[in-house]
C-alpha cells in the first residue's frame, strides 16, 4: 500500500465522520462535503492517485 492509498483510506474515514456530523447538525453542506471526501478517498485508495490528480480528473468530467 503506497502513501496515496493510505491517504485514501483516511479520507474515507474523515468523509464518513463529516457526513454523520452533517446529519446530526442538519448541515447539508457538511454532509455533501463528507460524501465527496468519502468518494475521493475510495477512488484514491483504489487507483493510488494524489488528491491533485483526482481533483483535476473530476473537474474534467
Amino acid at each position: 500500500m503506497n502513501s496515496d492509498q493510505f491517504e485514501g483510506k483516511w479520507k474515507q474515514i474523515k468523509g464518513e465522520f463529516k457526513k454523520k456530523y452533517g446529519k446530526i447538525t442538519n448541515d447539508e453542506y457538511t454532509e455533501a462535503e463528507g460524501n465527496f471526501d468519502k468518494l475521493a478517498g475510495k477512488v484514491q485508495e483504489r487507483y493510488g492517485k494524489s488528491k491533485e490528480e483526482l481533483k483535476k480528473e473530476i473537474d474534467n468530467w
